[in-house]
């Protein structure tokens, strides 16, 4: 916990994404891409589960998947804060990614700046520098990593942090806004409904909004990690 509460809350830039896959249905794939996606899942095919049904998760490999939103939250105090969120959203990946990394490298690249999120070293953080990758863009600065000694990593992930070094569960952040009496971010939907919500439902607001509650409950775990009170929603503002 000494990071968080030796970083001023003001070099924090606090980041949650969304994905999908890629094609609507396993039959949209390309057969190059069929193939490559039955090997993936090899071992779940070998217990009877079709490739088909498989791929409503396609979503979480980025090499499957695609970015469809991007919020990031960033306080305006360190003593009395606001939060103010942005969001990066629609069809288009690479103009939404563009957009997040200009924003990234134009203020949240000098020294002492953070990201944070909640499992953001192992999803959200390589998944972007990923797709950036795919895209033809440049990976924003804050997130790559390659080459840097770990101290020179400036991420604050709060399931680290909640882990204190036991690295033998995940804890969602459902289940951590519940024991520390913060607003649940899954009020009408989970994770778990992305893609239905996206390529069924066609409602991209709906999946922007669920993003953005899950930025501000990270913001609010962090206030609490650092033993301060979380916000009003007064003092919680989305800004276009």
């Amino acid at each position: 916990m000494q990071k968080i509460r030796e970083t001023d809350l003001t070099k924090l830039l606090i980041i949650d994404v969304e994905t999908v896959p890629q094609y609507k249905s396993y039959d949209d794939l390309p057969d190059k891409a069929k193939e490559l996606w039955n090997r993936k899942m090899k071992y779940q095919m070998e217990q009877g589960v079709s490739p088909g049904i498989l791929y409503n998760r396609a979503g979480i490999y980025s090499e499957f998947g695609k970015v469809i939103c991007i919020c990031a939250g960033y306080f305006t105090s360190d003593n009395d804060p606001e939060l103010r969120i942005k969001a990066f959203y629609g069809d288009d990946e690479k103009t939404l990614l563009q957009e997040f990394s200009d924003i990234v490298n134009s203020n949240f690249s000098a020294d002492g700046n953070v990201l944070a999120g909640h499992n953001c070293r192992e999803f959200d953080f390589p998944y972007i520098a990923r797709r950036c990758l795919v895209n033809g863009l440049q990976i924003p600065s804050m997130l790559d990593t390659s080459g840097k000694k770990p101290w020179e990593v400036q991420h604050i992930d709060t399931l680290d942090l909640w882990k204190f070094g036991d690295f033998k569960s995940y804890t969602s952040l459902d289940l951590l806004a519940y024991i520390f009496k913060i607003d649940s971010p899954k009020c009408d939907m989970d994770g778990s409904i992305v893609y239905r919500v996206y390529w069924e439902e066609n409602d991209i607001e709906r999946i922007k909004n669920y993003c953005m509650r899950d930025v501000v409950t990270v913001a609010q775990l962090l206030l609490r990690f650092r033993g301060m009170d979380i916000l009003s929603q007064e003092k919680i503002i989305f800004v276009n």
